[in-house]
């Protein structure tokens, strides 16, 4: 497949990158930090490195150039965004998703979305969402949890063929084992009772759902 990956350049989008390319994938990487086009590999490592891997170009485009975006979704198969505001930016997210939405609605494109766990129901308080859960959400991460519950909403109310996945309440770069659990809407704790996966094997999830599309629209992993 040609996939195009927003965020490309983040914590999840680099990872996203490398396993696509890895599963010999054709991989638009596009973001604000790309300076440019490249040929194979295009700076990114890991599996994408391999025999038989896809090849990666790399594309400078802000998310919210609806038109841009469309263009790139023109010729892909599938799009995934990882874009991640920065701090302070969160009112940027509705803008971004709604653009993203309408050029995926527009090219007839389906979009899996990375967002955030703040829309999971809480594991220890069904009553209770994760972005109100301090024992999960501390208290200085919880505008980045509100405005993951933001765009989800916005999906929530867009006609575009979209996807979202909500990450479990720890993630942070590790190893790829290729392991996961796959939940729906309630936040996923282990036996230890915590909620963690690492940004490698979310990336295994995305592209196994990319892959192999589940009925859920808002579904969670974690270990």
């Amino acid at each position: 497949m040609r996939i195009v990956t927003f965020g490309a350049t983040g914590m999840v989008g680099t990872r996203l990158v490398s396993e696509a390319s890895g599963r010999g994938h054709e991989v638009v990487a596009a973001s604000r930090g790309n300076a440019g086009s490249g040929g194979r590999n295009a700076g990114y490592g890991g599996a994408s490195g391999e025999a038989g891997a896809g090849a990666i170009s790399t594309v400078a485009v802000d998310a919210r150039d609806q038109s841009r975006v469309a263009d790139l979704l023109r010729t892909a198969d599938v799009a995934i965004s990882a874009v991640r505001p920065r701090p302070g930016e969160e009112a940027s997210v509705p803008e971004a998703t709604r653009a993203l939405l309408d050029a995926a609605a527009e090219t007839q494109t389906a979009l899996l979305l990375i967002g955030g766990a703040g829309p999971l129901i809480s594991a220890l308080a069904p009553a209770t969402l994760v972005l109100d859960d301090e024992r999960f959400v501390p208290a200085q991460w919880r505008s980045s949890a509100v405005a993951s519950l933001v765009q989800l909403r916005v999906c929530e109310g867009h006609g575009a063929a979209w996807t979202y996945l909500s990450p479990p309440a720890v993630l942070e770069p590790g190893i790829r084992t290729g392991t996961y659990r796959r939940g729906t809407t309630t936040l996923l704790l282990d036996a230890a009772g915590r909620s963690r996966i690492s940004a490698e094997d979310l990336a295994v999830a995305a592209l196994d759902e990319v892959e192999h599309p589940g009925e859920a629209r808002h579904f969670t992993v974690a270990y």
